[in-house]
């Protein structure tokens, strides 16, 4: 019994080896960057026509504790949206709000001057890159990231609202919602109903206060499943992508209503 236990967790072990060996789509190429002294890495797809034609850019910001590599694939951009140049950063181990408060694991800053502003200036950086060496359509930039990416998501909203087109933060919510202001911004908010870390109750206040600073209508509209548009006064529709019974676990039916929605904003602003 042990023996075929043992055995069991050794092929365990060779698939999770070799699941973390898949190479990444063609297109996908290593990013290394270096902001305040310190080496920032990640991954970057370029569509062949980035050089020719301004791309839109999409930025994707993985979960506390999560990477680079497991976002590019969970969100597969390059897939849905594939026109669209699509960037996949690595967090550095940072105090997480709702877990690892000893900052063991990778994340993003939660608030405007934490870790000195140091993922805001990647962020900055990332683009300056973009645009020296590829042309990047500055009305088309998005955000979109799951729990502390989606909470970075809106750090960004907050902080760069001039930069960014359309946000859609998952497994998320933002403090900083009810006493700073926002700018109207096309929002898509995924959530789960049974999220036992990021409490749907919580995420619920979040959605309401986004669609007050974004001047919804009170009723909104079948989108696709689990989702309802909510037309906005002020050209900051939301969408909220609502799973029943829902747990944390980003949802892998997302990425394609992600890209639907970022395509939608994307023609908005052509």
């Amino acid at each position: 019994m042990i023996r075929h236990l043992c055995l069991l967790l050794s092929l365990l072990a060779l698939v999770a080896t070799c699941q973390a060996q898949v190479p990444l789509p063609d297109g996908v190429q290593k990013l290394d960057l270096s902001v305040d002294g310190v080496a920032r890495s990640g991954f970057v797809y370029t569509p062949s026509t980035a050089k020719e034609t301004p791309a839109p850019v999409i930025f994707v910001w993985h979960g506390h504790g999560g990477t680079a590599q497991n976002a590019a694939r969970s969100f597969a951009m390059y897939q849905h949206m594939p026109e669209a140049i699509s960037v996949y950063l690595q967090g550095l181990n940072t105090p997480g709000q709702l877990t690892d408060p000893e900052g063991k694991k990778p994340g993003w800053q939660h608030a405007a001057g934490a870790q000195a502003d140091r993922d805001l200036k990647l962020f900055d950086a990332t683009i300056a890159y973009l645009k020296e060496h590829y042309k990047v359509d500055p009305k088309r930039i998005f955000s979109t990231g799951h729990s502390n990416g989606g909470g970075f998501t809106y750090l960004l909203w907050q902080t760069r609202p001039d930069v960014l087109c359309a946000v859609a933060p998952s497994a998320a919510l933002s403090t900083r919602l009810k006493d700073t202001p926002f700018k109207p911004k096309p929002c898509m908010h995924l959530a789960g109903t049974a999220d036992p870390l990021v409490k749907y109750a919580w995420q619920e206040l979040a959605i309401t206060k986004v669609k007050e600073i974004n001047q919804c209508a009170p009723e909104g509209t079948p989108w696709a499943k689990d989702c309802i548009l909510y037309p906005s006064k002020v050209g900051a529709p939301f969408i909220a992508f609502i799973q029943q019974g829902g747990t944390h676990k980003f949802p892998p039916e997302a990425p394609p209503l992600i890209a639907k929605f970022f395509k939608e904003q994307s023609a908005a602003v052509k």
